[in-house]
Order: C-alpha cells, then sequence, then structure tokens
C-alpha cells in the first residue's frame, strides 16, 4: 500500500480498465513504479480504491505494450530498458523512417501533410506545459500517422512496437531540464521541409531528430544514476 499518489479514475464515457491503464502509464513515467520490481494487482487495487480485476486487465494491457511482464504467481514486473536496448531500438527506427519521410515527402499530398501541423503544435504545447502523458502520446500519432501515408501498414506497426518498448525511458529528467521543448520542436522544422518537398533535407532532419532523441535518453539515463 501507498505505492500510488491518490488518483481520480472515474468519468463517464472511458472503461475503469482503461483509466487504470492511463493512471498506471503516468506513474511509470513519474517514476512511482520503479523499473524492475514487481507490483501485484491486489496491492495497486488498494491504491486506487477499486477491485483488482480491472487493474489485472490495465496490466495485461500494459505487458503488451512491453511496458511490463507477468511473473508467476507474483503479479507483473516493470521493464527494465538499458543502452544496448536503446541504441538498437534507434538503429531499426532510423532504418525505416528516415527513408520513409523522404519517400512520403515526394509523394504525400499536401492536405495530408499539413494535417499534421496541429499534432506538430500539440507535441509543443505538452512539453511546454509539462504535460508528459500528452507529449507521448501527440508524438506518437504524429510520427504513426507520417509513417501511414507511405501505406505500409506493416512498417507503421513496426515502428509503434518499438516506440512502446523505449518511449518512457529518462522523460521525466528531461523534462526537469527542459529538453524536451527543442526536441518537440524539432517536429514542426521537419514538417516545414516535407511541405516545401525537400525531400533531402527532411530525411537529414529526422535522422538529427532520432539521434537527439537517443542522446536525451543517454542523459536521462545519467541523471538517474547520479
Amino acid at each position: 500500500m501507498g505505492h500510488l499518489k491518490q488518483r481520480t479514475l472515474i468519468t463517464a464515457t472511458e472503461r475503469l480498465r482503461d483509466q487504470v491503464a492511463h493512471a498506471l502509464r503516468a506513474a511509470l513515467i513519474s517514476g512511482e513504479l520503479h523499473p524492475g520490481e514487481v507490483y501485484s494487482a491486489p496491492q495497486l487495487a488498494e491504491d486506487f480504491g477499486i477491485s483488482a480485476t480491472p487493474v489485472r486487465e490495465a496490466m495485461l494491457d500494459l505487458a503488451r505494450e512491453g511496458l511490463v511482464e507477468p511473473v508467476r504467481n507474483k503479479g507483473f514486473r516493470v521493464t527494465e530498458v538499458n543502452e544496448r536496448d536503446l541504441d538498437q531500438y534507434t538503429e531499426i527506427r532510423t532504418l525505416i523512417e528516415v527513408p520513409t519521410t523522404g519517400r512520403v515527402t515526394r509523394t504525400a499530398a499536401r492536405e495530408d501533410l499539413e494535417a499534421l501541423r496541429p499534432v506538430a503544435e500539440e507535441i509543443v504545447r505538452a512539453a511546454r506545459d509539462h504535460d508528459l502523458i500528452g507529449y507521448l502520446e501527440a508524438d506518437r500519432r504524429f510520427h504513426l500517422t507520417l509513417l501511414a501515408l507511405s501505406g505500409n501498414e506493416r512498417l507503421v506497426e513496426t515502428v509503434g512496437d518499438l516506440r512502446k518498448r523505449s518511449r518512457l525511458y529518462g522523460l521525466t529528467a528531461l523534462d526537469r531540464r527542459g529538453e524536451l521543448i527543442p526536441s518537440a520542436e524539432e517536429h514542426l522544422e521537419l514538417l516545414d521541409l516535407m511541405l516545401a518537398g525537400d525531400a533531402e533535407g527532411a530525411e537529414q532532419c529526422m535522422a538529427r531528430h532520432l539521434g537527439h532523441v537517443r542522446s536525451l535518453w543517454a542523459k536521462g539515463s545519467s541523471d538517474k544514476d547520479s
């Protein structure tokens, strides 16, 4: 008991399972739930003041996202991400997203690219407001919607899975230092290059953005170790 701060879960439009999953993601980002530690559904349900069933269902959702893993007869362990994992995730994303960005720049309709601008602005706004859940959600929508313009659904699924496995790493420390804002603004720069038809520039921007994200993860790790 006492692992999570008191949270308001009930709204009229969301299933309790979804609300719990959202609250658990927030707890992972804030550091209230620690990588490597095991948490039981009854234990967390007591913190929330609800039954264990929706908590167990929510944890299974997070397990499918790679954020936790089941531990037989004990509960769920928060997944740890190491430097080698992050390097490999970044390498695969770079191999996929950089050339796809160039191809989409050459082939996508202007109105489809323009539709990404509100999402890019939402990313920047969330970074400035320290809204980490909002930042992650808007960043996910931007990247996956951009990739979807390629017409390759399997490609989108692959990058979506990689993002789920790495997205929480060091985010709180980066937000504290204000380093999420420059990374967020790169989405607007990328979009402007794509709208200008500069495929080579867009590829370079995407490569720089992914490299920037990886370097920020490294700094986040240093902060946690210090």
